[in-house]
């Protein structure tokens, strides 16, 4: 190789295992088909799109061009319940793909199956694989995130599609590069951030895995002084990231939304807490779950009413077992979604309720917050917490592109949780100009021309 390629090998970007599609149904929206063609060529990479966007459809066509192009089985991994809509969405495509459980391939092409159900199925089995909802790796130490990346390590073919990736802290980011064969986690914070503790000894990033705590306690991790333009050009070359069309360049008109209307509501506590004079603002998390149990009744039956006067369908959703089992005796024409439902059971549920069959439901955010689509739904009640992607997943399912009415959200907490409903505030801010500051760093990388500066040959003096 010259010396020009030479560097370019040495840079730390994505590179392109794919290939150019094979198939490209006529259904797609324009960036649509940009994002399908560039995964492709990619092969290996993610694309961090907002809710309503179309990424089922972006998997579907990524997974039918491999099995075109391999002659092998592709398995897309979804949240619990998601798997069946995918298979309807395939259908209504026209292309195949069927739902399994066991591990047991059947001749099957496109297979389309939960997280939960992962360790039925052998890697060895398929030619790639795709992570709907894939903020579910975010977590470096997380059963399910070691499952998947070990799973995905070795398949030639690998796509991310969620909406939240990293919901507050980019550096999150790493999980996903690691699960695409790019830079590890630990590389990549090595690479481009420090922190304040300079921690980062070879002894601990030769044992990652038990010191990994260590390492993070405590820490403030931030850019290197050189380092974040390059970070960004990096994530650019295996990641897309938009919240709209116009993020990458193509017209809004078919995607904007409704609004959006969020209404607080404080109850006041009816049994006083014993350790207090007055009520007062809950500190500690003992506190705080000590404050959402002793106000149970009064959310509930407050949530219960907002639900009696809205028309249409309705999602409230819950934290604790017992708020939902009380919102299903309160709420009429009501189906609770619990985790102890059988997986059938809650798919069950899940369409019953998509297809109008059930008017209003009760479940938490871990369960049914994540994937669904819920277009049909336009009034939710919510009981606030410290996960800012839980709250924003669970409003996306009703408030994405394809709703055609105002969503109203009902906002239920109690005198004492105003440190929770004020964190959650500050979080989402924090969410948004985070989101927006990585698209637009994002979309100048993208514009950033290759310039060589060695394009005059040397000569040699004639005296050598």
């Amino acid at each position: 190789m010259d010396y020009q390629q030479f560097i370019e090998s040495k840079q730390h970007t994505g590179t392109n295992s794919g290939f150019k599609p094979l198939f490209m149904p006529d259904c797609l929206f324009d960036f649509q088909k940009y994002l399908a063609e560039w995964a492709l060529i990619k092969g290996r990479s993610a694309t961090f799109a907002d809710c309503g966007l179309g990424k089922t459809l972006l998997q579907l066509v990524f997974a039918e061009n491999i099995v075109r192009k391999t002659n092998r089985p592709f398995l897309i991994l979804t949240p619990l319940a998601v798997s069946g809509q995918t298979v309807r969405e395939a259908a209504k495509f026209g292309m195949e793909a069927h739902k399994c459980q066991d591990g047991k391939l059947n001749c099957c092409k496109i297979v389309v199956t939960n997280y939960e159900r992962l360790h039925y199925f052998n890697p060895n089995d398929f030619a790639g694989a795709c992570c709907d909802e894939s903020g579910i790796l975010k977590n470096f130490d997380g059963k399910t995130k070691a499952a998947v990346t070990d799973f995905m390590r070795k398949l030639p073919y690998r796509s991310l599609y969620t909406a939240t990736a990293a919901p507050n802290d980019y550096i999150e980011l790493g999980t996903s590069s690691e699960a695409l064969g790019e830079l590890g986690y630990m590389d990549m914070l090595a690479r481009f951030f420090k922190n304040n503790q300079n921690s980062l000894h070879p002894s601990l990033y030769r044992h990652r895995g038990q010191n990994f705590a260590l390492l993070n306690e405590g820490a403030k991790w931030r850019f290197r002084g050189h380092a974040e333009r390059d970070f960004w050009r990096w994530v650019c070359s295996w990641a897309r990231t938009l919240r709209k069309p116009s993020d990458v360049g193509f017209d809004d008109a078919a995607f904007i939304l409704p609004p959006l209307e969020t209404k607080e509501y404080v109850v006041k506590a009816r049994t006083k807490n014993a350790e207090y004079l007055f009520d007062m603002p809950a500190v500690s998390l003992d506190e705080q779950r000590d404050e959402r149990r002793r106000t149970i009744t009064e959310r509930c039956e407050l949530a219960a009413e907002l639900v009696s006067k809205n028309k249409g369908a309705s999602v409230s959703w819950c934290h604790l077992n017992d708020e939902g089992d009380l919102l299903e005796k309160l709420i009429p024409n009501c189906v609770q979604v619990s985790g102890d439902d059988a997986d059938e059971k809650k798919e069950e549920a899940f369409e019953a309720f998509q297809t109008g069959k059930i008017k209003n439901m009760v479940t938490k955010s871990k369960i049914g917050g994540f994937g669904l689509n819920w277009q049909h739904c336009a009034h939710q009640t919510f009981f606030p917490s410290h996960s800012f992607e839980q709250w924003y997943q669970s409003i996306r399912r009703s408030w994405r592109f394809g709703q055609k009415k105002t969503v109203h959200v009902d906002i239920i907490t109690s005198e004492g949780e105003s440190r929770v409903i004020s964190n959650l505030r500050r979080k989402a801010q924090a969410a948004e100009v985070m989101f927006a500051r990585l698209v637009e760093l994002m979309n100048n990388e993208l514009k950033i021309a290759k310039i060589n500066p060695f394009t005059v040959k040397e000569k040699k003096p004639s005296w050598l």
